[in-house]
């Protein structure tokens, strides 16, 4: 798989912007990923009220979903041994950010993969999410290669890692998860109530 080609009109381009462009970028790279926590931290906090236990089981299996497809993908990262553009790529620009260390692999992006797993999970949650995560996923691994730390290939599998591993993870888990929070909301217990929400108002 080699997408150096289309990594070097993608660099060349950010380098041609703006500098406050490049500025945003290398915001938003580093920082983006705090904006679906705390969109995982508002679902959550919403769905406490709803009747459905499932609701409450979605919304709190979106993060754990979105873990596992990050450990899945630094498992593959660790098998491929793929080194990044920012060193491999000869007549590369320099990356806008620091290149990671030799041995923080570049294939496939945990950066896009956590985005790629979030945005579907919050999405599943609440459906009209979908219209907000999903661009934010895509810039999220738009930048990686913008600021030149991953290759295109990298994080287009990693969105499709992360978004078919928290798709597969929230169906697997729902239902059981779904009971737990029906039996947490029937212990009344504070603990309890905190985490499963009290349910619709008796």
């Amino acid at each position: 798989m080699d997408s150096s080609g289309l990594y070097l009109d993608i660099t060349d381009f950010a380098h041609s912007t703006p500098a406050w462009v490049q500025s945003a970028f290398e915001v938003w790279t580093e920082y983006g990923l705090f904006v679906f926590g705390a969109l995982f931290i508002a679902v959550w906090w919403r769905a406490r009220g709803a009747r459905d236990p499932r609701t409450v089981a979605l919304a709190l299996l979106a993060p754990l979903a979105t873990a596992l497809a990050y450990v899945a993908s630094e498992l593959v990262k660790s098998s491929v041994d793929e080194e990044r553009p920012c060193r491999a790529v000869a007549g590369a620009a320099a990356s806008l950010v620091k290149c990671p260390a030799t041995g923080d692999w570049s294939f496939p992006s945990n950066h896009a993969t956590i985005a790629g797993a979030a945005a579907v999970a919050l999405a599943m949650v609440v459906g009209r999410l979908a219209l907000l995560t999903v661009p934010l996923a895509l810039l999220m691994a738009f930048s990686r290669v913008f600021v030149g730390v991953h290759y295109p290939h990298d994080v287009g599998m990693g969105l499709l890692l992360g978004a078919s591993l928290a798709a597969l993870a929230v169906l697997a888990l729902t239902g059981p998860t779904s009971r737990i929070i029906a039996a947490m909301r029937a212990n009344g217990s504070r603990a309890a109530v905190l985490i499963a929400g009290p349910g619709p108002a008796r």
